[in-house]
């Protein structure tokens, strides 16, 4: 079993670089931070280097200030081992995967369907309801006693990947873990506030400058929005309000997926879709077939071209699944 080989990598190796995918959200810095944190009480030692800077809404995160923004300085960094962590394609790391330049093992941990098994060790759970949960089960595979912290930074990974334990991916096993990490004293409501009910005003505005602009097509069952550069440029955005608007289609009544179709800034001619599903429609094979991926019910790629034709091309694969 992978959780045998992840628990015996972690006790053969002394020294480990832990990382995530760009743009990291809630699953991935907690599942991340918790790892750190077993790795700590194993007498090892470890980094954490991420491709992006902690967005907005995870300060609270125990140990958050501890992750490293990667930069050319850190190419002298040892490690024994690399650990990607809720990453499904070594290339989502950004960067940060060319610090592995004596190609030392690296443990791939993730829940993603897509992940076609990249690491020497490769620990892949779809039906986990998130990386944050499987990091659980190492700390009690590993025989690891968890703390407050560690127990927050679970929780923030388990809440934010389970849509706060209403996705189809919350299973019993995870509502036994959640019970177990609250016995800690969480305060929920002072986490929930952090990151669902911390959007600054600005931010906000634009929200509703965006929702103006939703569309549907297939009789109701597709809904999508798009940002186009005019809306973004100029301003210095601390969210990425893509779950924000995701999460307004999804509640639309006969949708089955909600399209996000987004001009990057940063890149000319450089398209990010997002995608979502109610779960009759598999948009990681939508994904999939533009070189992205993620899971059945949410996933997400980036496509070169001008914003109306990617859009097209996609809508029409999401209405050939339906």
């Amino acid at each position: 079993m992978s959780l045998n080989r992840s628990a015996d990598c972690i006790k053969r190796n002394k020294i480990f670089l832990l990382t995530t995918h760009t743009s990291p959200e809630g699953d991935a810095l907690g599942s991340q931070l918790a790892f750190y944190r077993l790795l700590e009480k194993l007498g090892k030692q470890a980094m954490m280097i991420n491709e992006d800077p902690c967005p907005s809404g995870y300060e609270f995160l125990p140990g958050v200030q501890k992750i490293k923004k990667f930069s050319r300085k850190a190419e002298d960094i040892r490690f024994d081992c690399l650990v990607t962590l809720d990453c499904a394609d070594l290339k989502r790391t950004g960067e940060v995967h060319r610090l592995n330049t004596q190609a030392k093992p690296v443990l791939n941990i993730d829940h993603h369907i897509s992940n076609q098994g990249f690491g020497d060790i490769n620990w892949i759970e779809p039906s986990a309801s998130s990386c944050a949960e499987m990091v659980y089960l190492l700390y009690k595979k590993l025989k690891i006693p968890l703390d407050k912290e560690s127990a927050i930074c679970l929780y923030a990974g388990i809440l934010t990947d389970t849509g706060s334990f209403h996705y189809s991916n919350t299973s019993a096993l995870t509502h036994k873990i959640v019970s177990h990490l609250l016995g800690f004293g969480l305060d929920i409501p002072r986490i929930y506030k952090y990151i669902y009910e911390n959007v600054p005003y600005q931010e906000m505005k634009l929200l509703a400058d965006i929702l103006p602009g939703m569309r549907s097509c297939a009789q109701g069952r597709i809904i999508w929005f798009q940002i186009k550069h005019n809306l973004l440029r100029g301003r210095r955005l601390a969210f990425d309000l893509s779950e924000n608007i995701l999460n307004f289609g999804r509640a639309v009544k006969g949708v089955d997926v909600v399209a996000l179709f987004k001009e990057n800034l940063g890149v000319k001619d450089e398209i990010r879709v997002s995608l979502r599903s109610h779960g009759r429609v598999d948009v990681n094979k939508i994904a999939s077939f533009f070189g992205g991926g993620g899971h059945k019910n949410a996933s997400g790629t980036t496509i070169r071209g001008k914003i109306d034709p990617v859009r097209n091309r996609v809508l029409r694969k999401i209405k050939e699944a339906l």
